[in-house]
């Protein structure tokens, strides 16, 4: 018997595989007929007790033996009809895969210590290497798979799975995960998986905003605070697909990796392809209690830096594409008053981009806009104590630019098809040497000669006639993948040759968001709706898997262009100050009183920014029936804490019940911020505060912090 912490456990004798965190058991085997056969998921259990799962079995119909196995990684082949996790063609044509275990080994992997599993093809050279890496103290298993060719002819992969869970036998199966649409990102959803299958995926080229590589299941019953979870993300920032498979025998397993659709790739002689890895987990604590095991995931082991994310303005809102140096230094000056930390001039700054119909691929500075050059600007965002940061589209360019008139052929397309133009732009495929080569070098060129510490990197357009000039015709449906292979090369390169310099991740709003990004990305733009109520939902499914650090939330005009809705300033910015703090409004024409009352908000956000972007978050969904939404944020002592409370509308008069609190000491006593007397913890938590909230679009922050 072998373990690493003991962390990975196998038991010879029996050919079992157990991996442990602190709060669960991971449980699988090989059984006899050599096949990995899934025995358990969730709370602690040892090999003894799994040990009598470890068989065979089937179901004998009259025209089909239907395998009921719970195979760890299914391949495609025999009379296996379920989802599979790998799907190949032979240079000799077949199409069946028929693979065995052939050894056991741990390694490192990214300096981590990996589980690995080798199954091998029993007459073909194809091998699939399963790897497993533990989080145990988030309840965390991250997985992945190598598919490696040992021969000499090609092998065509036709779909490639990072990893299939397979849940235990419930009575009932929820399936909780997001959908959305522009402007309406993270829209919670939930559904009762019945037999067959439900599939959330994108084919958009990018993670999309229509569904996110997220799920959750639970028995039908679990709470915020309370039941069973399993649950899992995906890191891949392309075509992405997960497949929720109920089966007549109510075995339930989600497969999840690379969309399959309109997707290959050549697997030559002695290469390997490594799938995107697929974290998953357990936990009996309830939605929040799998949020919050992400979220300390995220913090410690997936993003690129630890550094509390800045208060930033905007200036997209204030100018659009009317940029000019006068009017973006008599915004910075304001902002700078209201104690902004980060000035960020959007779209506009370059080439003839005086819209979105020209420009965009030509990425040098508008001398008519900026007559002595960035710098200027730059210069006087740094004199009046603020970082500056930059829009940049790199990934797509308007017909009507240098660059495209130069190379047209560096665009997705096919001959004999007209070139849709979405946003009248076209998408480069940036998997050519070429045009690689160009955007690193006007990216290092812009970054070098100014001093920019914030690059947002936009996506506006998803793909469409997905077609390679100068690309072999028998590869062309590598694009998918190429495209997003390509993405990490740019984003991880610049960060080797910058890394004084953050990013943010955007696509026309929040379609490009999953764990695959965050190892490159500090931070998301997850929506373009910036009004404040609009926002709740959509950050409110955006924290079940994301951490509020990663999410960038704008301040801007009342009532706001996407539902004519008027809010106050106060409403605004405790609706914005849930993740990290951004403004977006005009302030040349603000006031001097409101330029003051933003700046007082400001300073209360940078007081309770360490508990907002690092602290843990409780959703407290007591109240939603009232209408009112609340979320906590909670230092890892449960001494200090920040409470935003908000109050869509009131009704007949009614008071509103008490709201509890979480994750506060039970015994200590504390003191809310602006209120006479003290509580104990206890009393917060089991009883509650009271909410001083009346009419339509009201809210409140408290600062509950424990008494010495």
């Amino acid at each position: 018997m072998g373990n690493v912490d003991m962390q990975f456990e196998f038991e010879e004798k029996r050919r079992i595989f157990a991996i442990h965190t602190q709060r669960s058991s991971y449980v699988f085997g090989i059984n006899e007929r050599d096949r990995l056969q899934h025995l358990y998921w969730g709370e602690p259990v040892t090999i003894d007790d799994c040990a009598p799962l470890l068989r065979g079995r089937s179901h004998s119909s009259f025209d089909a033996e239907v395998d009921m196995e719970a195979e760890e990684y299914s391949f495609w082949g025999g009379v296996n009809y379920d989802e599979p996790s790998l799907k190949v063609r032979m240079r000799d044509g077949v199409r069946d895969l028929s693979a065995g275990y052939v050894r056991r080994e741990i390694r490192e992997e990214d300096g981590r210590p990996t589980l690995v599993i080798v199954l091998k093809d029993r007459v073909y050279p194809l091998e699939a290497h399963l790897l497993y890496r533990v989080i145990p103290e988030y309840d965390l298993i991250e997985r992945s798979v190598r598919i490696v060719n040992t021969g000499g002819d090609d092998i065509v992969l036709e779909s490639v799975q990072s990893a299939a869970w397979s849940l235990p036998d419930l009575r009932d199966y929820r399936l909780t995960h997001v959908t959305g649409k522009w402007s309406g990102e993270f829209q919670l959803r939930r559904n009762v998986l019945s037999e067959g299958k439900k599939v959330l995926e994108s084919r958009r080229g990018f993670t999309d905003s229509h569904a996110n590589p997220w799920f959750a299941v639970d028995e039908g019953q679990a709470t915020e605070t309370d039941g069973r979870i399993w649950f899992g993300a995906l890191a891949w920032s392309g075509n992405w697909k997960i497949t929720a498979e109920k089966t007549v025998f109510n075995h339930v397993r989600v497969t999840g990796g690379i969309n399959d659709f309109d997707s290959e790739w050549v697997l030559g002689a002695g290469e390997s392809f490594d799938a995107p890895w697929f974290v998953g987990g357990y936990t009996a604590g309830g939605f929040g209690g799998m949020s919050r095991n992400l979220h300390q995931y995220q913090h410690a082991y997936v993003l690129p830096g630890s550094e509390p994310r800045k208060v930033l303005y905007n200036s997209w809102e204030a100018t659009y594409f009317n940029v000019n140096a006068a009017d973006q230094m008599a915004l910075a000056e304001r902002a700078a008053r209201m104690g902004v930390e980060l000035f960020v001039v959007d779209d506009g700054w370059f080439g003839q981009r005086n819209h979105d119909r020209a420009g965009l691929g030509d990425w040098y500075v508008n001398k008519e806009k900026f007559p002595n050059g960035l710098g200027e600007l730059i210069g006087k965002v740094h004199e009046l104590g603020m970082e500056f940061g930059i829009w940049v589209e790199p990934e797509a360019v308007n017909p009507d630019s240098d660059l495209y008139r130069a190379h047209p052929d560096w665009v997705y397309h096919f001959e004999t098809r007209r070139r849709t133009e979405l946003r009248n732009q076209l998408l480069l495929n940036i998997s050519k040497p070429e045009v690689k080569a160009y955007i690193l070098q006007f990216m290092t060129e812009l970054l070098q000669n100014h001093r920019i510490k914030f690059i947002k990197w936009d996506m506006n357009r998803t793909v469409t006639e997905p077609g390679m000039k100068d690309h072999p015709l028998h590869r062309q449906k590598e694009l998918w993948i190429r495209h997003v292979h390509s993405l990490y090369e740019i984003w991880a390169e610049l960060r080797r040759r910058f890394p004084h310099v953050e990013f943010e991740t955007c696509a026309g709003g929040g379609a490009r968001i999953d764990l695959g990004i965050f190892r490159y990305a500090d931070q998301s733009w997850p929506s373009d709706n910036t009004d404040a109520f609009d926002r709740l939902s959509i950050q409110e499914g955006f924290s079940y898997t994301y951490a509020p650090r990663m999410m960038t939330c704008w301040v801007t005009e009342s009532p706001t262009g996407m539902n004519k809705r008027n809010v106050s300033l106060k409403y605004r910015f405790h609706s914005a100050m849930m993740g990290t703090l951004g403004i977006g409004s005009n302030l040349n024409e603000w006031s001097d009183e409101l330029i003051e009352q933003s700046g007082e908000f400001i300073r209360q956000y940078k007081a309770i920014r360490p508990l907002v972007q690092f602290g843990r978050q409780y959703r407290l969904a007591d109240l939603q029936h009232k209408g009112v939404t609340a979320v906590q944020y909670v230092d890892e002592a449960g001494t200090d804490s920040a409470v935003f409370a908000f109050l869509h509308s009131q009704r007949l008069g009614e008071p509103l019940p008490r709201l509890r609190l979480q994750g506060l000491q039970a015994d200590r006593a504390y003191a809310i911020e602006g209120l006479p007397g003290s509580w104990s913890g206890r009393a917060l938590m089991n009883i509650g505060i009271e909410l001083p909230l009346r009419g339509d679009f009201d809210s409140l922050l408290y600062r509950v912090t424990a008494v010495e």
